[in-house]
């Protein structure tokens, strides 16, 4: 069997309106309950992000998917119904810009918890 990553515990200071804002924004399901104190959000068939409830100040984590054309204007489509802003670049400033400099379409945005949460249509990393 080949490596595959199942699972990521998410620091958040509220788990639940965290998975729920993160898997509107995705377009997929999520759960108040999961195994253990995680509320959990059902990336696709092998990968879960469970959001857990953090006391301490966050540390920031950075969250990347790669999606089809459509799923990626879906995510568009919800940040801008939801109001969150986004940016084309991870730690820069808010431009409402969608990055293009790889052949396909990035797009960052921070909610929920201000991680750096990306989707991206090519993945740059793999060439």
């Amino acid at each position: 069997m080949s490596i595959q990553l199942d699972h990521l515990i998410v620091p958040a200071t509220d788990r639940e309106a965290s998975a729920k804002l993160l898997a509107t924004i995705l377009g997929v399901r999520w759960s108040e309950t999961g195994v253990g104190p995680f509320c959990p959000v059902f990336v696709n068939d092998g990968l879960t992000l469970d959001f857990d409830q953090a006391d301490a100040p966050l540390s920031i984590h950075h969250y990347c998917f790669r999606v089809d054309d459509a799923t990626f204007d879906r995510i568009l489509e919800k940040l801008a119904a939801l109001g969150i802003n986004y940016r084309s670049t991870p730690l820069g400033p808010v431009d409402m810009k969608i990055n293009t400099a790889y052949g396909g379409r990035i797009v960052y945005w921070d909610k929920p918890d201000g991680h750096v949460w990306e989707a991206l249509t090519v993945s740059y990393a793999r060439g």
